[in-house]
């Protein structure tokens, strides 16, 4: 049996005041979970922030949620590996509100 992924539309907004998962963005790769990150869009820390806000907010492991494209765009795209039954009800949640 292989793993199940699953692949999230995400989009960065790097030097905000706090850490925020939630609220929706029509991105590059469609709809997307706007991550608010408190780190600089430098050397990939904003990058790196906004994977481990996005495993908390979605309570998945951080090792669990990859960059699969878009590291150096505020539009990312994260694979889940393992992706849970209701992950996609957890995103739309947070995107949609």
């Amino acid at each position: 049996m292989s793993a199940v992924e699953a692949v999230i539309a995400v989009r960065v907004r790097p030097g905000a005041a706090n850490t925020r998962v939630g609220g929706g963005y029509q991105g590059r790769y469609g709809p997307a979970l706007v991550v608010a990150v408190g780190a600089p869009a430098v050397d990939g820390r904003a990058t790196e922030q906004a994977r481990r806000a996005v495993a908390e907010a979605l309570r998945l492991r951080p090792a669990d949620v990859t960059v699969r494209a878009g590291h150096t765009s505020r539009d990312k795209l994260f694979a889940v590996a393992g992706a849970p039954a209701d992950l996609a009800g957890r995103v739309s949640a947070l995107r949609d509100g």
